[in-house]
Formats: C-alpha cells, structure tokens, sequence
C-alpha cells in the first residue's frame, strides 16, 4: 500500500484557496526556534505559499537565549518583522502592553482554541488576545517498554499501581526505578510538582483558585503532591543528588532506568537515541474512577507586529496557523510540540500520538506557577524548584514547603494577602 505524503495532499488540496494579491507581499517571521529553520523552510513555508499566491514568508529566528534582548532592540528601532513568535506569558504581555503586539482578538482563527490553550496570550483579565497558539507540551510519564514486559509490569493508572511499579522494579534490582536528578533543580518542579499535581488540585479550577486567592498553598490540594513526591527519593537512584539534567536523560535512553517522568519536548530527542520501545502514561490518579488531569503547558504562539505595513497578509497567515492544515504539518515535523486549535490532528509518532490522546481521557491545564504568580519576589516558580527539590531530599516536610510558599507569595501577591 502506497502511504499517503500529507504534505503534498495539503498542497493540492489548498492550492486555489485564499485570494489573490495584486503584488507580492513579502511576511517576515521573527522566531527563537532556530532549530525549526529547514522545517519552516522545507515544509511549512511551501504550504503556506502554495495556498495563499501573493504572500511570501521569510523565517529569520534568532539564537534562543539572544531572542528576546533582539526582538525588542528592534521593536524599539522600529525594524522587527511582521510577524513576531511569542512566548508565554509576561515577556509577550509586556510586548502588547508597550504596544508592540496588535490585540487579533477578533481573528476568525481563534475560534479555533480553548481559554487554556489561550491562556499563554491573553491579558490577565482574557479579554484580550495577542498571539495565536501554536504549540503545547504535554507532561507525563515515558518507560521502557522492554523492562516493563520483563518484569511483567503494566502501565500504571492509579497511584497505589504506580508506587506498586515502582516497588517492583526496585527489589528486582536490575534498574534504576525512576530517572530524575534534584541537581539542576527545574525537574523536581516541572516534571514532578507540576506534573503530578493537577490531579490534586483539579487542574484549572486550582490554578484558577490560587490565582483569585480562594485557595492556597497550604491547602491540602496544594501539599498533596508534596507528599507524593516526599517518596520520589526511594527510588531515584543512587546519587540523584548530584544527578543533573543530561544525567537523567543519558541514564533513561541508555536503558539503566525503567522510567522517566517528564514531558513530551523528549521525544524527538528520545527517538533517536533509545534502542528500546517507549510508552507513556499519563499522571496516575489517586484512586480508580478519579478524573485525570494533565498539564498541557502553553509554549509557543505566534502575532502580529502592531507596526507592520501589511497587516492584511499576516492576518491572512496568523488565521492559518489556526487551521488544521498547519496543525497537520507542524506536530508531525515536531513530535511532542503539540498544536493546540480544537482541531482533531493525528500524528506518525507512535509515542506522541499516546501523549496527545490524554486530551481526549484527561482535563488539561497549565503549570501552576506560569501565570501571574511568578512576577514579584519572591518568584513562586523558583521557589517551587527549591522546595520539590527539598522534599524529595527530606531536607523539608510537605506541610512546611506549603507554608514557605505560601508566605512567599502573600508577600507580594494581593489577592492571597
């Protein structure tokens, strides 16, 4: 059977759409993603093209970690391109603010999302959209798919299978249970406190509660996962304290872990270096029956620059972003960038295509700490690193991480004061 190209059927079956335009406009796309350059170039632009005669786009992405300080030197000369790729929350809200981004509440496209698939580039109150959402990631737990079937383990769904899993592969020896290090400090939050925990505080009706100050840290929604991840420690490893990042990522694909909590932004990466079978379970739920919750973290969007000279055509290209043609392309050219319009989207990715079927088992939200919550001092979002690290170490009770954080946060933040 001939597989079929989804690429050239796109391009088929779009050539005639969208109007015509009297000469050229030339779109130029600014971007951190310099590592999505030939995918631009050798996908995405050609379909855009093909689809819409008369617009052309040029990709000219900056160095990741030089992006921002560029973006704005030429925002403020005047000289940014057209289009402008956002990141979440407050560094591109400060961009619309100063009047850099154009408000396209109002696009047809953006029929297309959710409020949290919104979230990332809404003003704070929601009644204002500045970027589409392109991309997510989705959080969750990725294993050795060898290891589980030799062991006669099954994918766990429940918290009582999970620790039970876990019990399993530790007094057989052969493996390290769980690959995480508290090293580097980001991973005991991201991909424990804020992976796990939306179970415990119902996802967006927590964050939202903590957000208008109805609920706090010291809840026992909020404390809960430390309680979960108080018993992390057992099963890392030896020396998961000086574990760092690549450590952990080294260890899992080479096989000496059986599982990996973590994200789905791996799995390109994973693919290419792990010999073995992967699966993925969602975030197991406290007891059988519970809703699932998984954080379907908002990371990449893109908008429309409030100065440009054709603000028609990049309408025009931020409503196909919106569409399922451009979903289609972008999650299968990155496996675990997950396109975040209504669309139904399937992809080749075996692993991904498990991780973007939660959102049809699992309510989703967005980490904790991204929204509002991190932008005074002490920042909830670096605070958070240090206390999951803490806990898992021992060196902190849950009850008393709750309470630091807590205290944290009323220090600068109005509602929970």
């Amino acid at each position: 059977m001939t597989k079929r190209n989804p690429i050239g059927a796109l391009l088929i079956s779009t050539m005639l759409a969208g109007p015509a335009w009297a000469e050229d406009v030339t779109l130029t796309i600014e971007s951190w993603r310099n590592d999505d350059l030939a995918i631009w170039q050798d996908q995405i632009i050609p379909a855009f093209e093909a689809a819409h005669p008369g617009i052309k786009l040029n990709f000219t992405p900056s160095a990741p970690a030089e992006y921002n300080a560029i973006l704005n030197s030429k925002l403020e000369a005047g000289s940014a391109g057209d289009i402008i790729t956002c990141r979440p929350f407050d560094a591109s809200l400060a961009l619309f603010e100063a009047g850099h981004l154009a408000d396209i509440s109002a696009l047809d496209g953006m029929s297309n999302f959710s409020a949290v698939a919104k979230s990332g580039w809404s003003t704070d109150d929601a009644s204002i959209q500045y970027c589409v959402p392109m991309a997510s990631v989705i959080h969750g737990f990725i294993y050795n798919k060898d290891i589980f079937a030799e062991l006669g383990l099954e994918e766990p769904t429940t918290e009582a299978e999970f620790f039970a899993a876990l019990d399993a592969i530790k007094d057989d020896g052969s493996y390290i249970p769980m690959a995480m290090g508290t090293n580097d400090q980001w991973e005991a939050a991201t991909m424990g406190y804020n992976n796990i925990g939306p179970n415990y505080w119902k996802g967006e009706d927590g964050r939202l509660a903590l957000l208008a100050g109805d609920q706090k840290l010291t809840d026992e929604a909020w404390v809960a996962p430390f309680r979960q991840l108080a018993k992390w420690g057992d099963y890392l490893g030896d020396g998961y304290e000086a574990q760092t990042y690549p450590d952990s990522q080294n260890i899992f694909t080479l096989g000496r872990a059986a599982i990996y909590p973590t994200g789905s932004w791996e799995i390109s990466g994973f693919n290419g270096l792990a010999d073995f079978e992967m699966g993925a379970f969602y975030p197991p739920v406290q007891a059988a029956g519970d809703t699932c919750y998984i954080s379907d973290h908002t990371d990449i969007g893109i908008g429309m620059n409030a100065a440009t000279d054709n603000p028609e055509a990049a309408k025009t290209l931020l409503n196909w972003v919106g569409s399922p043609e451009f979903a289609t392309i972008f999650a299968n050219a990155l496996p675990g960038f997950f396109p975040l319009s209504s669309a139904p989207v399937t992809l080749d990715d075996p692993l991904a295509q498990e991780f973007i079927s939660w959102r049809g088992e699992c309510e989703s939200t967005i980490r904790s700490t991204y929204q509002v919550l991190s932008r005074g001092t002490p920042n909830l979002e670096n605070e958070t690193w240090n206390a999951s690290v803490a806990v898992i170490k021992g060196d902190e009770s849950p009850e008393d991480a709750g309470q630091r954080l807590q205290k944290g946060l009323a220090s600068w933040y109005e509602p929970q004061q």
